[in-house]
Order: structure tokens, then sequence, then C-alpha cells
């Protein structure tokens, strides 16, 4: 709830974050303090106020709205996202999310209610009520976000970065920039530090992105690398791009490790205002908003699980920055390994995707799903009922009568993926996984994950894997992370170091006799579930039993 006054329950808490300066808490709350009119992020340097001077707000949009300006010395808004709004599923979460995408300045709050399924007077008063801002003013808090951002870390001109921010004019970014930041666009840039910028190529913005660290770098970049389209995505070690449609036309974006450990977003777009939802979509694709000590403290309480913790801390969940894509790129990869899979969608996107020169290099969009449903079965192959079952979802995508995205209700979502033919439980939930960002999913149909339990020394069996996981609600997702780096199948592409720590997380006295199959991470599952679509394949993997599994009827 905001504000938190002084008398209020979890203001104590909030203040001992103050106290000690916690960089954890950097953007799951901010500190308005009325002596002063500002407002801070939790680790602000300055001295502490005193208790009666201090409220707390959920968001920097409320504080704003109450009077507050943003703090001069640690900039509030370059601080990460906070995680709650991935963490519940409630409908202000949901508003979050599709703000953080940008509807609000595409369609507006009637756009923005409708898709929540609201009056747009009740939604507002629901976000007032809970974050002390209704939409418009959160919407313009994340304008503010991405225009400070790019101001200190990019040379682009004021009209450039008003209009890549997605101010409609530079009057009113101006007006904005001095409300929020208490000075003019100007002085914010003057007071960026010399190492702030990146020198980018024409057309090109580069820029930092906030992260909450420990990240494992490894593995996401690994994951993406192992999971990358030929002619779409470009998997490295320390970096990944690819090209994506956007709602102002195609961009390409590249996220890399630079060499002083943090995460550099490299964008070329079509339209400068589709920036603030191409970060927002990096920033869920990587996870980047989690709070991965919350996260590792809590599954390290279990004595099983906390070698591997210990092994990859700040472990993330990778996200989705198409959310048709994510789940027609689901059903093609079902029943198949990782390389028939990538080897499928490749062909799919040469035969009927569009050859874009946004990037330095032209590259290839996944094709959008009305031309999957009209032409996919000249270029799909497989067994019938499950093509069929691919254009089918293709085509209620194209045209409306199925819907998915980062606003949906997960509950709904998941029931309307399994009315559909050849949709069942394990497809259902990887995408609520990998759209939502829910932490809370469990596969138990995964036999790489259940390969990797059986590594930790965790019950395999599926009823044994089920009922040992209930106890690390609410993160389930990020324990399933661990099974998967736990396997064999996924070490493959670990680095070498890794692969030693992990294998002192190994069960003691198991066999290490394997036998040879070309599996993804899941290709074989109990029945009416679905196999793992997107895996790295490896020669060796624990034996497993060949069940039945899920197949479009």
């Amino acid at each position: 709830m905001t504000p938190t006054p002084v008398d209020a329950p979890g203001f104590t808490e909030r203040y001992r974050v103050i106290q000690s300066r916690d960089r954890r808490f950097d953007g799951q709350f901010v500190t308005a303090v009325r002596s002063t009119g500002i407002y801070c992020r939790p680790s602000c340097p300055a001295r502490t106020p005193k208790e009666e001077n201090v409220t707390f707000y959920a968001t920097s949009a409320a504080a704003h709205e109450a009077g507050y300006r943003a703090c001069k010395r640690c900039l509030p808004e370059a601080a990460p996202g906070s995680p709650l709004w991935d963490l519940r599923g409630d409908v202000v979460a949901r508003a979050m999310r599709l703000i953080a995408d940008g509807v609000v300045d595409r369609e507006g709050v009637p756009g923005l209610a409708r898709r929540l399924g609201y009056s747009s007077r009740h939604l507002t008063r629901l976000l007032a009520a809970e974050l002390g801002a209704g939409p418009l003013a959160l919407a313009r808090a994340h304008r503010a976000h991405t225009a400070r951002a790019l101001l200190v870390g990019t040379d682009l001109s004021s009209a450039d970065v008003a209009f890549s921010a997605g101010f409609s004019s530079v009057r009113q970014f101006t007006d904005a920039i001095g409300e929020v930041f208490g000075m003019p666009p100007r002085e914010l840039r003057a007071r960026r530090s010399a190492a702030a910028g990146v020198e980018a190529a024409a057309g090109e913005i580069d820029l930092a992105l906030p992260v909450r660290g420990p990240l494992d770098t490894v593995g996401l970049f690994g994951w993406m690398r192992a999971h990358a389209i030929p002619g779409v995505e470009v998997g490295e070690e320390r970096s990944f791009a690819r090209v994506v449609r956007l709602p102002g036309g195609p961009g390409w974006f590249e996220v890399r490790l630079a060499d002083d450990g943090r995460l550099r977003l490299r964008a070329r777009l079509t339209a400068l205002a589709d920036l603030g939802t191409l970060i927002s979509r990096v920033r869920r694709l990587f996870d980047l908003d989690a709070d991965p000590s919350a996260i590792d403290d809590e599954l390290a309480r279990h004595p099983e699980l906390a070698p591997a913790v210990a092994a990859i801390p700040g472990v993330r969940v990778p996200g989705a920055v198409d959310a048709d894509e994510m789940l027609l790129r689901a059903m093609i990869g079902q029943q198949i390994s990782v390389a028939s899979a990538r080897t499928m969608q490749g062909r799919l996107t040469a035969a009927l995707g569009a050859v874009v020169e946004v990037g330095p290099e032209p590259m290839t969009l996944f094709p959008e799903p009305g031309v999957i449903a009209a032409r996919g079965l000249e270029v799909l192959r497989g067994p019938a009922a499950r093509m069929r079952a691919i254009v089918e979802a293709a085509g209620a995508l194209a045209d409306g009568s199925l819907t998915i995205g980062p606003g949906d209700d997960g509950a709904e979502q998941r029931e309307r993926l399994l009315a559909m033919r050849g949709i069942g439980p394990w497809t259902a939930d990887y995408v609520r996984m990998r759209v939502l960002g829910d932490p809370d999913v469990l596969l138990p149909g995964d036999v790489a994950a259940r390969a990797g339990a059986a590594q930790l020394g965790l019950p395999s069996d599926p009823a044994g894997f089920t009922g040992w996981s209930e106890r690390l609600k609410p993160w389930r997702s990020y324990a399933m992370a661990h099974y998967w780096y736990a396997a064999p199948v996924t070490r493959a592409w670990r680095s070498p170091a890794e692969t030693v720590a992990a294998a002192a997380v190994t069960r003691p006295g198991r066999s290490t006799r394997r036998r040879r199959v070309d599996v993804g991470h899941a290709d074989v599952a109990t029945a009416d579930v679905d196999v793992t679509p997107d895996a790295t394949p490896v020669p060796t993997v624990p034996p497993v039993p060949e069940t039945g599994s899920e197949t479009p009827e």
C-alpha cells in the first residue's frame, strides 16, 4: 500500500532499510521527505531523515503526484524496476506491466482499461488507491525514466530524446523533466559522469541497463545462445542480438556484457517512440527486475538446494519479447530435440519471415501468425495432427480469437490455452512462465528438470518432484532454473568452472553411466504433459523411461 506513514504497518522495516542504505531495495519503493520536498531511493547516501518527516511510496509517480521531486543525488528513476509486478498477478500488477510496455502511450487509458476488463474510471480508482497515482501519471513516470536514461547515457539531441521516450512534443518533455527532476534536460545531462555514455554508430542507441545483482550472465547468455533461431537471433557467450516486431515497425537490439561488468543495450529502431517499449521487453526477456538476493535466500533455506544456489547466484528465468511468437515456438518444439526445433523454426522463418535491414546486417523477423496460418503447412514437418494444431493456434492469434500478453491474468491465460487443440499443461505453464514472468511455475513433465533434481539428490519421479517442490513456493520458476542447470543437458554450455561447481552438488554415489540420446529439456513426458520445446542438445543424459506424451488430437 502507499503512502506508508510513520504509524502504518511496514514503516519500521522500510525505515531500517533506508538507515542501512540497502541497495537491494532500490526500485521497490521510494522515500519522500517532507522537510526537503524530495524523494529518494532506499540507498541514497544522504543523511537519513527523521522518522516524522518520512513517507514511503510504492512508485515514484505517487511521490510526484504528492508534490515531491526526484533527488538530484541518487536519481531514483535510475533504479531497476520493482519485482512486485511479476510476483503479483492482480489487476494492479497487470496494469503496471502493460504501462511499462507503452499501452497507455499507444492506446490511452481506455485501451489499458479495455485490456484489463475494467472501465477507465474504475481502473484509475484502483491504481490511485493502491499506488497513489493513476495510469496517466504512472505512464508519465515511465517516460521520464526512459528520458533520463537517454539524457545521461547517450548523446541524442533533446528532440530525439523526447520522442524516443514517448513524449508527443519537446515542450511536454521539457516540462515533465523539470517537474520530476527539478531541473531542465540540459542540466540533467550535464550531471552525467564522463563514463556514462558510450559512443554509438549513427542511428544507434547505446545505454546501460540497471540491474539488481547478482546476475547469472552465463546462464542467461547460454540460454539465449542455445535457443537462438537462425536468421532471427544471434547468441554469443557475452551477447545476444535479434530483430523484433514493435508497434512502430521492426527493431534490432543487442544486449551485451560490457568490460566494466554492466549490461548494455544497443538498439536500432524504425520509430524512436518504440524505445521505451523495447527497453521494457528486453528487461522482461532477461528478467532484470527480479530480486535475486531474496530469491536466493529463500531457496538456500533448503539444504538440498543450498549448494546449487551457492554455485549459481542470481539465477534468472528468461522471458519473452513477443507473446505470440513464444507460444508458436513452444508448440513447434514439442516432442523434438532443440536441434530439430531450431532447424524447423529456422526453416519456417526463412520461408515465411520478412527480411529487414534495420540492424547492422539483414535479419529475418519471425513470421506473423497470419502468415503461418495461411502457409505454415507448406513448410512445417512432423505429425499431421501437431502441424494442424500449430496452424490453428496461429490462425486464432491472427484473427483475435486467442490473445495472450504480459497483461493477462495467469489462470485465465492458462484456461484459454488449454482450450486449444494441441496445447496441454506443459505448454500452457511454460508460456505463463515466459510471457508473464510468473515466478511460481513448476513443470513436472520436464525430463531435464527432473534429471537435474535427481543430480541434486531430490525426488525425480513426477509425483515426488511435484511434492518436494511445493515447499519452494512462490519461487518454483527459479527452482526450475536450478534444476535445469544441474542437468547434464544444460551443463554442456555453462562455463568449465561452473561445470565443476555444479558437479560438486551431484548426489554422492550416483552412477555415472548414461545412455546416448538426443533430447531437449523434456523430449519425453508423462501423459497429458508437453515435452520441453527449447533446450541445448548434448550427447549424454540420465536414463529416463519412455512414457506417453502430449500430442494434438
